[in-house]
């Protein structure tokens, strides 16, 4: 088990001292970037739908349970609350484009690989390009995700992780994104020992947050995009 102890006592201050104009600047940034991102890309996501509709069989869209924000963090919450209701964060739902068919979309529990028999045709393309995630510029907007931030996970899969890596619930202490340090740094995960390392870059991103490193990631996010680095 991986332990990133030099960090946790400076996570512990942060929380419980937030500048609420640093965290209003951010999230300010997130909501414009989302909104233009929405405005510019929906011919793009027009066409994507209708490509998923004309080669495979069911919904555009995949919508999924994820963990987010744990909320306690922002409110000093804890005690009998932690111990009663302690799903690790807020759990919302995740909008997708469907990747996979839906026989095996229903099925997902288990982390994706290259060359997935489950995915689809136009699903790959999508994947390696990281497109399929685009619908979440909605999640932005009703303020479940950031467009950066530690990706969210499915609930059985972070309780799975939390018990396996130490430091991992840490990652809820802000809102989930789209994209994030971890993301541009890392391919898809394809075990614990890459969620592992990619925990280390999630709580790096949390002790350095700002509106200028939110922004970072958002460019250096692009040239990953067209480069197809680190997707299948």
């Amino acid at each position: 088990m991986t332990s990133l102890p030099w960090l946790y006592p400076t996570l512990q201050h942060r929380a419980s001292t937030r500048d609420p104009r640093r965290e209003g600047a951010r999230r300010a940034l997130n909501v414009i970037i989302a909104a233009l991102g929405l405005v510019l890309t929906l011919p793009l996501m027009i066409g994507i739908a209708v490509l998923i509709k004309l080669t495979s069989r069911g919904p555009v869209l995949f919508t999924q349970t994820r963990i987010g924000l744990d909320r306690r963090a922002l409110t000093g919450a804890g005690g009998n609350t932690r111990r009663h209701i302690d799903a690790g964060g807020q759990p919302f739902t995740m909008y997708k484009f469907r990747t996979m068919a839906v026989a095996e979309q229903k099925a997902q529990q288990v982390w994706a690989r290259p060359d997935d028999p489950r995915v689809t045709s136009i699903g790959r393309v999508l994947r390696k390009l990281r497109l399929d995630e685009l619908p979440q510029l909605w999640n932005v907007l009703m303020g479940d995700m950031n467009v950066v931030g530690p990706r969210p996970e499915q609930p059985s899969i972070f309780n799975y992780l939390r018990a396996q890596i130490e430091g991992y619930p840490r990652r809820q202490r802000v809102r989930p994104g789209i994209t994030g340090w971890a993301q541009i740094n890392q391919a898809y995960d394809s075990s614990v020992d890459d969620v592992r390392r990619k925990v280390a870059y999630d709580l790096e991103y949390i002790h350095n947050q700002s509106a200028f490193e939110d922004l970072k990631i958002m460019l250096r996010t692009v040239p990953v995009m067209l480069g197809r680095r680190g997707g299948w």
